[in-house]
């Protein structure tokens, strides 16, 4: 009897969606006779690699594991109270479980289309109401990449707002190290002088900018700075503040002092530290900012029914808009993060966080005196959570070697003091631990249960014990069972479209399959309870992860050289000009400082040239989506003794692979310049071709995007870059762990490796598809965008195709003509997208009028002809607008989305059935994804800014729409 074999059960089979057999018929209906043949039609032969990636070859699922544990085991999880904004922290199971954990909320993608995100639009609304409540100030974001770059954020916000010729940033060194390295690093291009010192002797003058302070101070120290703020102000400048947001559910808000900004991270609420991340940083700030903003903002709005309806507001401050005019090249948030920490105050309450701060607080009293009982010299009195001690009979070293025997993690601040900062995980039983400690080993004849009897804390300063009440919404006081708080994110999830109801298509975007095995490690303790800084002793198993994922992103791009600390895709544009920046200046060569963008690139990408210190000069593209060659040998020759890079998207933002691409290359290199290749659309060559064989000298990988890191509803996401041996040198650096080259810029994130954490999925996506695996991918990725667009090139054109024919992994419909014939826009072919069941593709970008549509080599054949179907309905819908048989402005299309509410509700007037409405498709009877709100009203929402949760009372009475 012959044995039965599963041919499927190799990794890449699970992950690509398409069988063999609908290969074969997807190739048969394009007139090819293999995927060879279809990639030699697609990638210009000038580039394309035959041999195989030199990677290991591909492990299977369980072994894939076998071998993670064996990683993670070598990683030693101690207890960490060194501070310097992480924390040790109780993530609620409920929240791990059912976010974290959980497809429904990180597989969604960035809420452009808010009918379909409503629930985390809420969740998110939730996070910044938390901001907003507790620094005191009018606005939040919500969220940014983490607390380093939400502070530089500010500095640049605040150099913006003065319009002044104005240079001088004062940091005060009480700020976390960290902090103060990514500000300065974000400085130097823009000519901002950065000055680090005293706050108490910092005398601001008319120069002054603005000034970065930290509250509770690094070393513990809680400061009233009310003075300081007021010279600060009196001279025009503005002042923002490093909070922790625990502590402020006992102190005086910022906001109430006189700060104009406050940022930090919100880790400490429920999120692991992941030996750095990922966790969500965040910005409040007065109202006056809210143009300026970095990041995005969620806002109450109305839909078409005038019920109440939530969106992204003020999108016009988006550097995907404003380009080269930003004021930051943040795009990327750390969503999933914000939702946790979120929720964490939902479970929690006011009174349970607080219970949580009084906690801690008088844990590190209780600690405090027991420490001065033992004879040690604390450097302040009246903190919350950390304390800077002297040593009195032993050392500094002899400290923290005895409390790392005992398991503790203690900070070093150099000077012969150690920190300790105290967290909602520590007991009485570690308090006596810390006493052994810094008593030679020896339990003291007293105990922390002792002194908690006693001990009383003691008091901030004079006006900072906080009066204010905060989180009053009744969202913050509902769900305090974990049956209701279950309900409650379940609820929230079923208003929000994800990869787990139906595919995705947004074109450079990549939304594929994030397996579970892939996704596995992120929360085994090994990988989430490290802090960034402990020693390098106890991280052996990232050391690991880390040497190996390097060596792979190189071997893929062809560029050995690899940074992993840029903790998004427009953070890894910023590092890769950085380097390209750092190599000119090593060369004597600072007059170099003009970048070159196509004019069809990622909004991102002149934002970070500014950001950079360099100056934009666009080219042009030509008719069919590519590089104007001609006008680029034009501009570089204008700009040849200026001419510091070149930024380019490959294949092109278009979904082209150019034939000219060296020649792109060549012409940049022959001027001087740099090439820095956009990685966002490596989904289409990795196996296939590698940027460092065609003439890349830097590229970052969206491992968001390519390499199977979820998109978390916007985030988190993580863009190292891959350099060659000219730019390696410059490799971005840490001022608290070594890393970078030898001439390494400054930090372009607070973690060493960004959020680390993350980095095991794109391990585990490398180590389960193999070399064999990564090429597959790529081949299918393109066959499905082809296949695609064979299926409706005779309803809809597609605007761009290469030299032969063919589209990379994506492709763009043209829906122009429609407007004209039928007033139909790419609004509303997206909006009534929903009633099928499908988020809309990536719309009018980059070109107005258009959409982009990109499949992923982990849809199946069936759901990419579910999707196509769907847009040939949505075609004959149109036609029947443009030839009279439907009304022009009461349709199908202009009416989408329907609601359950409105298809159910006891008057129908439309000229359309309700069943033709909601049930357009058969697959939408079998199972039906309804839209919790009609279209949104974009123009109220920002007209009437409102970016935190509104009082219960409006909720009764909901505005009306606007006309």
């Amino acid at each position: 009897m012959a044995l039965n074999i599963d041919t499927r059960s190799g990794f890449a089979e699970r992950h690509i969606g398409p069988s063999d057999d609908d290969i074969r018929e997807m190739l048969d209906s394009l007139g090819l006779d293999s995927l060879d043949t279809l990639v030699r039609e697609t990638v210009p032969a000038s580039i394309a690699r035959e041999e195989l990636l030199d990677l290991p070859e591909a492990l299977d699922e369980s072994a894939l594991l076998e071998r993670l544990r064996e990683i993670a085991a070598k990683n030693r999880v101690m207890r960490s109270y060194i501070g310097m904004g992480y924390h040790g922290t109780l993530v609620p199971g409920v929240i791990q479980r059912n976010i974290l954990e959980n497809p429904g909320w990180y597989t969604q993608y960035t809420p452009y289309q808010a009918e379909i995100a409503q629930g985390r639009l809420e969740a998110l609304l939730n996070f910044q109401t938390v901001l907003i409540d507790l620094t005191g100030l009018e606005i939040a974001n919500a969220s940014l990449l983490d607390e380093g770059t939400a502070a530089a954020e500010a500095m640049s916000m605040f150099a913006g707002e003065t319009k002044e010729d104005r240079e001088l940033f004062f940091v005060s060194d009480a700020c976390h190290p960290q902090t103060i390295a990514v500000v300065q690093t974000r400085a130097e291009p823009l000519g901002i002088r950065v000055e680090v010192g005293d706050w108490q002797s910092f005398t601001p003058g008319d120069d002054c900018i603005g000034a970065l302070l930290c509250y509770p101070a690094t070393d513990g120290g809680v400061h009233d700075y009310a003075a300081l703020v007021e010279r600060v102000h009196a001279v025009g400048g503005f002042v923002a503040v490093v909070a922790d947001l625990l502590a402020l559910t006992l102190l005086t808000p910022p906001g109430e002092w006189g700060a104009d900004v406050v940022v930090g991270n919100s880790q400490r609420f429920g999120v692991p530290m992941g030996y750095g991340g990922p966790h969500a940083g965040f910005m409040s700030a007065r109202d006056r900012f809210k143009r300026r903003m970095p990041g995005r903002i969620i806002g109450v709005s109305v839909d078409t029914h005038g019920n109440r309806a939530l969106r992204m507001a003020l999108q016009t401050r988006e550097q995907h808009i404003r380009r080269e005019k930003a004021t930051s090249n943040i795009c990327t948030a750390q969503v999933l993060l914000a939702v946790m920490a979120g929720m964490y105050a939902v479970y929690h309450g006011p009174e349970g966080l607080r219970a949580i701060a009084e906690r801690v607080r008088n844990q590190t009293a209780v600690l405090g005196a027991g420490l001065r009982r033992l004879g040690h010299t604390l450097a302040h009195g009246g903190v919350f959570d950390t304390l800077r001690v002297t040593p009195q009979g032993r050392t500094a070293s002899e400290v923290l070697d005895q409390a790392r025997e005992l398991g503790i993690n203690l900070r070093d601040f150099g000077d012969g003091s150690v920190g300790v900062a105290l967290d909602q995980t520590v007991s009485a039983a570690d308090v006596d631990d810390l006493f052994r400690a810094f008593n030679g080993g020896h339990a003291p004849d007293f105990s922390a249960s002792d002194l908690a009897a006693e001990v009383e804390p003691e008091s901030f300063p004079e006006g900072l014990e906080r009066t204010s009440s905060y989180l009053e919404h009744p969202v913050f006081h509902r769900y305090r069972s974990e049956t209701e708080m279950l309900r409650y994110m379940h609820r929230l999830e079923s208003r929000d479209l994800s990869l787990n109801t139906s595919m995705i298509p947004l074109g450079s975007c990549t939304m594929k399959l994030n397996a579970t095995t892939q996704m596995a490690g992120v929360t085994w303790p090994e990988f989430g309870s490290l802090h960034p800084f402990v020693p390098a002793d106890q991280a052996q198993g990232y050391a690991e992860l880390f040497g190996e994922l390097e060596r792979w992103l190189g071997e893929i791009a062809g560029l050995p050289a690899v940074s992993l600390q840029p903790n998004s895709g427009a953070q890894g544009e910023y590092a890769g000009l950085q380097v390209i920046r750092a190599y000119h200046l090593d060369r004597g060569e600072d007059h170099r400082n003009v970048c070159l963008i196509p004019s069809s690139a990622h909004g991102t990408n002149p934002a970070s040239a500014v950001m950079s210190g360099m100056k934009v000069v666009v080219v042009k593209v030509d008719d069919s989506g590519s590089i104007d060659l001609d006008d680029l040998v034009a501009k570089a020759d204008a700009h040849a003794d200026h001419l510091a890079a070149i930024m380019v998207t490959y294949p092109s933002t278009h979904g082209v692979f150019e034939e000219e691409i060296r020649q792109v290359c060549d012409i940049v290199h022959e001027r001087g310049g740099m090439v820095y290749l956009d990685g966002a659309n490596l989904n289409a060559q990795v196996g296939l071709a590698r940027p460092g064989d065609y003439g890349a000298d830097v590229c970052h990988i969206n491992l968001h995007k390519t390499f199977a890191i979820p998109h978390g509803g916007g985030g988190p996401g993580m863009g190292p870059i891959c350099a060659n041996e000219k730019l390696a040198p410059f490799l971005p650096g840490h001022p608290v762990v070594r890393t970078g080259g030898d001439r390494a810029i400054g930090p372009i994130s607070a973690a060493p490796w960004g959020s680390a954490s993350i980095l095991v999925i794109s391990w585990a996506y490398i180590a389960l598809l193999g070399p064999r695996g990564l090429r597959r991918s790529s081949e299918v990725a393109i066959l499905n965008a082809n296949y695609m667009a064979g299926r409706l090139e005779d309803r809809f054109e597609v605007l761009f195709r290469g030299r032969r024919g063919r589209v990379a992994h994506e492709f763009i419909l043209d829906l122009r003509p429609f407007r004209r014939t039928a007033q139909v826009t790419e609004e509303d072919v997206a909006k009534r997208l929903q009633d099928y069941g499908f988020h809309g593709p990536t719309m009018s970008w980059p070109v107005v009028g258009t959409i982009m549509v990109e499949p992923t080599e982990s849809e199946s054949r069936s759901e990419l002809d579910r999707f196509c179907d769907a847009l040939l309905a949505i075609r004959d819908e149109i036609e029947e607008i443009a030839e009279g048989a439907m009304d022009a402005s009461d349709n199908a299309l202009k009416n989408a989305p329907h609601t359950a509410a409105v298809v159910t509700a006891d008057e129908w007037s439309h000229p359309y059935s309700r069943a033709r409405a909601a049930f357009p498709a058969a697959w939408t009877r079998d199972y039906k994804f309804w839209p919790t709100t009609g279209r949104v009203d974009n123009a109220y929402g920002d007209r009437n800014l409102v970016c935190a949760c509104p009082p219960i009372e409006e909720y009764a009475d909901p505005p009306v729409a606007a006309d």
